[in-house]
C-alpha cells in the first residue's frame, strides 16, 4: 500500500445515528406533537380507500360487540374527517335499535363541546372548521364516547388535533362516559409526552388490538 494512501476497510465506516432529544418544556412538546400530528394525518389521508375500509372493519366489529342500546343507550361519535374511521353506518344502526346518537359541537372556544342529537336522514349544517353538525341544538349526554385518535401511546393517551376539546369535555363530564379511542395501528407512538391536562382513554381499539 502506498505510504500516503489511507487504509481501506472491508465495509464503509458506520456512524451512529443522531439521537433525538426528548422535548421537556410545554412549548417543545407542542412543537413535537405538531410534527407528529402532521405526519400521521398525511399518511392516513394517503391511504387507499379500499385499504382504509379493510382496516376499519375489525375496529367497527369490536365496537358492535361491546356497544348496545341496553348498556349504552346514548352513543357519542364523530363525523369522519381527514381519513378517520367512518362510524356513520354503525351510528345509524344504534339509532335503528332504539338508541340515541350525539355528535360533538364546538359552542365556545377553550370550553367543553356539547353533543347534539343526530338523526339519520336529517340534513346537517356546517360547524366549526366546516365539520357537519346537527341543525338544531338538542343536547344529549353520552354513556359511551367513541373518540377519534390522531395518535396514541401505550398509556392510552390520545394525540388529537391540538384544540384540547375532548380533554375539557371529559374533565367536566359528570358522570364521565366510558371512552373508547379508535385509530389505525400505525398511529401508535412510543409516547405523546402526556401532561396533567391529558386524560387517557378507557380503551383503545385498532385493527390489531383492544385494551
Amino acid at each position: 500500500m502506498p505510504k500516503d494512501e489511507p487504509p481501506e476497510y472491508s465495509s464503509p465506516v458506520c456512524y451512529a445515528p443522531e439521537v433525538e432529544t426528548a422535548p421537556t418544556t410545554w412549548n417543545e412538546i407542542k412543537a413535537w406533537r405538531k410534527v407528529q400530528r402532521a405526519s400521521i394525518i398525511a399518511r392516513r389521508m394517503a391511504r387507499d380507500p379500499a385499504d382504509r375500509n379493510r382496516l376499519s372493519e375489525p375496529v367497527i366489529e369490536y365496537l358492535r360487540s361491546i356497544i348496545d342500546v341496553t348498556r349504552y343507550p346514548v352513543l357519542g361519535v364523530y363525523w369522519p374527517i381527514r381519513g378517520e374511521i367512518d362510524l356513520r353506518e354503525f351510528a345509524r344502526h344504534h339509532v335503528e335499535a332504539g338508541g340515541t346518537v350525539g355528535l360533538p359541537v364546538v359552542v365556545q372556544d377553550a370550553a367543553p363541546v356539547e353533543f347534539w342529537r343526530w338523526r339519520p336522514g336529517v340534513a346537517l349544517k356546517r360547524g366549526r372548521w366546516n365539520i357537519p353538525v346537527p341543525p338544531q341544538r338538542d343536547v344529549v349526554s353520552p354513556d359511551v364516547l367513541v373518540v377519534p385518535l390522531v395518535g396514541f401511546d401505550a398509556g392510552r393517551y390520545r394525540l388529537g388535533y391540538g384544540g384540547g376539546f375532548y380533554d375539557r369535555t371529559l374533565a367536566a363530564a359528570t358522570p364521565r362516559p366510558h371512552t373508547i379511542g379508535i385509530a389505525f395501528a400505525d398511529a401508535e407512538l412510543p409516547t405523546i409526552y402526556p401532561q396533567p391536562h391529558d386524560i387517557p382513554m378507557d380503551v383503545i381499539v385498532t385493527e390489531r388490538l383492544s385494551g
